[in-house]
């Protein structure tokens, strides 16, 4: 079970702190982060059932990003084997419109992966739209290398990439 950290975050636009909380998501979640996908993501959104699956699943880490007590983010993710070596597979990221570019993601992102890593973990990936470019940069400044291109991967004519990268191992 992941902990819950707290930490100030000092809103760079307003100059004021926020009180930023990561936890476990659970299944009491749902209807957030259902609703947090739909307005993240258009025709690829994760169904319900979907976000239900993977919140119920033992092998996925979810977490959710309270800013001042209301979730602002989520993260899903899980640990696989990939080319026979354990890997953490980022399925999605998600932060609230109103409440992006104050490092809500990229908090998630850190937390999700050091779990991973701390489960063994040596690399993580996850699929990216090609034309999601905010997105490619966040992770491109994390450390992730564009590594295979993924024609059609969302739908017809809807272009991804997969993104991996190296992950410190946790002592």
């Amino acid at each position: 079970m992941a902990k819950s950290f707290t930490r100030l975050v000092q809103n760079r636009r307003f100059g004021d702190s926020l009180s930023l909380r990561v936890k476990p998501a659970t299944i009491h979640n749902l209807e957030t982060l259902h609703k947090i996908e739909r307005e993240c993501f258009t025709i690829e959104a994760f169904t319900k059932e979907q976000i239900t699956r993977l919140l119920e699943s033992s092998r996925t880490v979810s977490l959710v990003a309270l800013l001042n007590g209301e979730v602002a983010g989520f993260i899903i993710g899980s640990i696989e084997n990939l080319n026979e070596a354990k890997s953490g597979h980022v399925y999605t990221l998600d932060v609230v419109t109103k409440h992006r570019r104050r490092g809500i993601g990229l908090r998630l992102l850190k937390e999700l992966e050091h779990i991973f890593a701390k489960r063994g973990a040596k690399v993580c990936y996850l699929e990216v739209r090609l034309d999601n470019l905010a997105a490619r940069e966040l992770y491109r400044k994390q450390g992730y290398t564009e590594v295979a291109p993924l024609t059609d991967y969302y739908y017809k004519g809807i272009h991804g990439v997969r993104l991996e990268k190296l992950l410190e191992t946790s002592k």
